[in-house]
């Protein structure tokens, strides 16, 4: 099938886009796999990133916080393809966590958070929640980790899934229903080899989806995709979503259902 967005674009009905780091490289953040990413520059830096290295030690859990006050994340505003995206009636399913997508405009109902939220911290003992930016107020005031302002009795973590943890079950669920019901599946700016978030593709294939894999490189799905698409995130999703509206997909002030 053509790369070209009007063989795959008309009465799409039921649009659901799954995204990855690359959709927010158009606002300063960094991926981890690209040429560039935070992972390729800096291999042990995942690590950081496990649940089991970041409950074990002390100075793994200060980096942390310490890199989430970093202007880059703090002050990141929404790109290119979070502000297309929000023009148009989507439900999104996103690894990130930076909150973009809500920013730019689509409802937080129509966005599921694979992978949890910077927006929020939570207790790693009563599981209460604080926002997130309270918690980096105590950071910026000299604490190495903040503490938990329900029980008093433990810290804070940023409320987002490391690696060795799952998504949260109905979270995954809700993406998951969504993609059983796609007439177009968009996977743009994701490498595809985190499960189970990836598997959203094969689900919405198996259901009778048209799978359009957005990225530069190549994924462990492309063999499933009606199209590749292998232009910069920021050109080829305003494009896209140009064709979606002109092709009848309903737009996000639309009105519609479902």
């Amino acid at each position: 099938m053509s790369a070209d967005p009007g063989a795959w674009t008309r009465e799409v009905r039921y649009l659901v886009v799954l995204t990855g780091a690359g959709v927010s490289t158009g606002s300063g953040i960094p991926d981890f796999r690209g040429p560039r990413g935070l992972w390729t520059r800096d291999p042990a830096a995942a690590g950081d990133s496990s649940r089991k290295r970041y409950a074990a030690d002390p100075a793994v859990r200060a980096r942390m916080w310490q890199a989430l006050t970093a202007p880059v994340l703090t002050d990141a505003r929404p790109g290119p393809a979070h502000l297309a995206l929000a023009r148009v009636r989507a439900t999104i399913a996103t690894q990130n966590v930076d909150g973009l997508h809500q920013a730019a405009g689509t409802p937080a109902a129509r966005v599921h958070e694979l992978h949890g939220t910077l927006g929020r911290a939570r207790c790693t003992r009563c599981r209460g929640t604080a926002p997130m930016d309270r918690a980096l107020r105590a950071i910026r005031a000299g604490a190495a980790e903040p503490g938990c302002p329900a029980c008093g009795k433990a810290t804070l973590r940023p409320d987002v899934v490391l690696f060795g943890e799952h998504p949260d079950r109905d979270v995954y669920g809700r993406a998951a229903n969504a993609a059983r019901g796609a007439d177009l599946f968009l996977a743009v700016g994701t490498s595809l080899r985190v499960e189970p978030a990836a598997a959203l593709c094969r689900i919405a294939v198996e259901c009778g989806a048209v799978l359009v894999i957005v990225n530069d490189a190549p994924t462990p799905y492309d063999r499933y995709a009606g199209a590749l698409v292998r232009e910069p995130i920021e050109v080829a999703v305003p494009r896209i979503v140009e064709g979606l509206l002109a092709g009848g997909t309903p737009g996000a002030g639309d009105g519609v259902t479902g």
